[in-house]
C-alpha cells in the first residue's frame, strides 16, 4: 500500500497538472503558436523522437558529469570550511558573492575563455551552478558537530579524515542529500544555459533553440517536458541513493 501511494500520488498530480494545462489552453482558445497544449506534444515527440533521444543523452551525460564534479568539489570545500573557522569566515563571502552572480552572464565569459570547448563549457557551467548547496550543507553539518565527539576522537589519536568518515559524514548525510536534490535541478539549468545562450547544436537546449527559430511551439514545449522528465528521473535516483545511505534518518510516518 505504501509503495502504491508513493507511485500513485505523484502520477495523479502529473495527470491533474496536464489536465489543468489542457483546460487553460482550451478555455482561452489559444492556438499552438501561442501556447501549446499537452495534446500537441505527442506528435512533436514522435516527429523528432530520434533527435530527442540523441539530444537528451547529450544533455543528461553532461549534467551528470558536472553534478558528480560538484559533489566531489563541494564536499571537499565543505570539509575545509567545516573543520576550519578561519576558512569558513574567509570563503563564505566569496561563495555567496559568486552564487549571487546571474549564471547567464557567465556563459559568454566562459565561451570566450574556452573557445570551441563546448562539452567542457557545458559541464563547467553545470558544476559552477550546482556545487554551492553541497558545499554549504557539508560545511554546516561539520561545523555543528558536537565538540565532545571531536575531542574524544582526537584524544584517541584519530585524524580529521577519520573523524569525518566515522562521525561527521553520517551526521551530514541527511543535509547532504537534501542539498543534492537541489543541485540536481540546478545542474540541468546550468547545462541548458550553455546550450541555449551559447548554442553549439548539441543537447536539448539546442533543440529548444531550433524550435524557437522555426516558430515550432509544440517542439519547444516538448523540450521543456523532456527536461522536466530527466530532472525527475535524476531526482528520484538521488532519493534512491538517500534511502540506501541515509535511510536511517527518515522519520516513520504516523
Amino acid at each position: 500500500m505504501e509503495h502504491l501511494r508513493k507511485i500513485g500520488v505523484p502520477l495523479l498530480s502529473i495527470v491533474v497538472f496536464l489536465g489543468l494545462w489542457e483546460g487553460l489552453v482550451w478555455v482561452n482558445g489559444w492556438p499552438n503558436y501561442k501556447m501549446a497544449s499537452p495534446s500537441d506534444l505527442p506528435p512533436a515527440f514522435w516527429k523528432y523522437h530520434m533527435l530527442f533521444l540523441e539530444m537528451g543523452w547529450q544533455t543528461l551525460w553532461r549534467t551528470v558529469l558536472g553534478l558528480c564534479i560538484a559533489v566531489v568539489a563541494g564536499t571537499g570545500l565543505g570539509m575545509i570550511m567545516g573543520f576550519s573557522r578561519i576558512a569558513r569566515d574567509a570563503l563564505y563571502p566569496l561563495l555567496v558573492g559568486f552564487n549571487a552572480i546571474p549564471k547567464a552572464t557567465l556563459v559568454p565569459v566562459i565561451a570566450l575563455i574556452f573557445i570551441g570547448q563546448h562539452d567542457f563549457n557545458t559541464v563547467l557551467m553545470a558544476f559552477l551552478i550546482s556545487f554551492f548547496p553541497i558545499a554549504v550543507s557539508v560545511s554546516i553539518g561539520l561545523s555543528t558537530l558536537e565538540p565532545e565527539y571531536r575531542d574524544i576522537l582526537r584524544a584517541l589519536g584519530a585524524s580529521r579524515l577519520t573523524i569525518f568518515r566515522k562521525i561527521a559524514l553520517p551526521k551530514t548525510l541527511p543535509e547532504f542529500f537534501g542539498a543534492l536534490k537541489v543541485s540536481v535541478t540546478l545542474a540541468f539549468i546550468g547545462t541548458n544555459l550553455v546550450e541555449i545562450v551559447s548554442p553549439h547544436g548539441r543537447g536539448l537546449g539546442a533543440l529548444f533553440k531550433s524550435g524557437e527559430t522555426n516558430g515550432d511551439y509544440p517542439l519547444m514545449f516538448a523540450v521543456l517536458i523532456a527536461l522536466a522528465f530527466l530532472g525527475i528521473v535524476l531526482y528520484y535516483a538521488v532519493v534512491a541513493l538517500e534511502k540506501i545511505f541515509a535511510g536511517w534518518a527518515e522519520r516513520p510516518h504516523a
